[in-house]
């Protein structure tokens, strides 16, 4: 077999392949998250969230809100230096992010098997 017909052959194959490809991941929300930080936030948002009393009340001053922690537990940035320290029952996760009016903030989560809970929120 000549160099042009296994070349041709082999790109039949290759398109008939690609094609079922796109018509079977047609559609499907894939996402990989195979990096630390992407892996602590993902784990963070599947599970309940509860707020402490303390974070409560730093909620309840206007320069931050449910939406900017929602923000940051999607964007934020995970300092390991500081976190993966067990702390009552859990491990506590120290997150960096912004609010609203672009200020950076930093949220303490305490990270349980089954809930998450935000301990304290920080202003810098």
């Amino acid at each position: 077999m000549k160099f042009y017909q296994r070349f041709a052959y082999y790109s039949m194959g290759m398109i008939i392949g690609m094609v079922f490809l796109f018509m079977f991941l047609n559609g499907k929300d894939m996402k990989c998250s195979y990096f630390p930080n992407a892996r602590v936030l993902k784990d963070l948002r599947s599970k309940p969230f509860h707020y402490s009393t303390e974070s409560k009340e730093q909620l309840t001053q206007k320069w931050v809100d449910t939406s900017d922690i929602r923000k940051t537990l999607t964007y934020g940035d995970v300092i390991f230096s500081k976190s993966n320290i067990p702390q009552k029952g859990g491990k506590l996760y120290v997150i960096e992010g912004k609010n609203s009016k672009n200020e950076p903030i930093t949220l303490e989560v305490i990270n349980y098997s089954d809930k998450a809970v935000l301990s304290s929120i920080k202003k810098e």
